[in-house]
């Protein structure tokens, strides 16, 4: 079973179709027994940092994060999901992320010629070979929404990098860690590839155990 968290910030419902596309089904849920119990897990996001670290507070789903991204279990963070894994945030302020991966999530600065948030298709250029984006060639396209982008430091993670007024990391992947700024559930038949890549990844994860 892949889990969605749900923590009221983001197109849940988006992503579950995206795994239903392809062939596999999604639970989306808080509860984070379910969660323990799933095969893979998936922290979708839209909206403001602070604000979903305050949301994942109040639903007591930090810690249940935190020892699902230590399991081994397939984990796939997209969007805000990549941000939330970093230890310090900038969106109206400062907050303190999940803090499983180090480094910051910082806005983008950028000459007036380049708009504000960043919308819409763009390449990604591959730096390692990442689970995720398996079969697919490097330059390939996917879609993006989002004002800030997250600063690794550890430049290791850094699975793709995308070019928009400066190079920024566009995925990571860690161990069983891959996460994504751009949305898969929204970049067509090649974010569908990636969906049932991952799916494939729960499912052998599964037969392993």
């Amino acid at each position: 079973m892949i889990a969605i968290i749900d923590y009221q910030m983001g197109n849940l419902r988006s992503v579950q179709k995206g795994f239903e596309k392809v062939g596999h089904a999604a639970t989306i849920t808080c509860d984070a027994r379910e969660l323990a119990r799933a095969d893979a897990i998936v922290l979708p996001g839209v909206g403001a940092f602070g604000d979903a670290m305050a949301e994942l507070r109040r639903r007591d789903l930090v810690e249940p994060i935190r020892d699902l991204a230590a399991s081994g279990k397939p984990f796939l963070g997209i969007c805000l999901g990549l941000q939330l894994l970093f230890e310090t945030g900038f969106e109206g302020g400062q907050h303190q992320g999940l803090g499983i991966l180090p480094g910051e999530v910082v806005r983008f600065d950028l000459p007036p010629t380049f708009k504000v948030p960043h919308m819409g298709w763009n390449s990604l250029r591959f730096c390692q070979p990442t689970p995720l984006l398996s079969g697919l060639p490097d330059g390939t396209y996917a879609y993006f929404v989002h004002s800030y982008y997250v600063v690794p430091a550890e430049p290791s993670i850094v699975a793709t990098e995308t070019n928009y007024g400066l190079d920024f990391c566009s995925s990571i992947c860690r161990g069983n860690l891959l996460a994504t700024q751009f949305h898969p559930e929204k970049s067509q038949a090649d974010g569908l590839q990636m969906l049932k890549t991952f799916a494939e990844l729960a499912v052998q994860s599964a037969a392993a155990r």
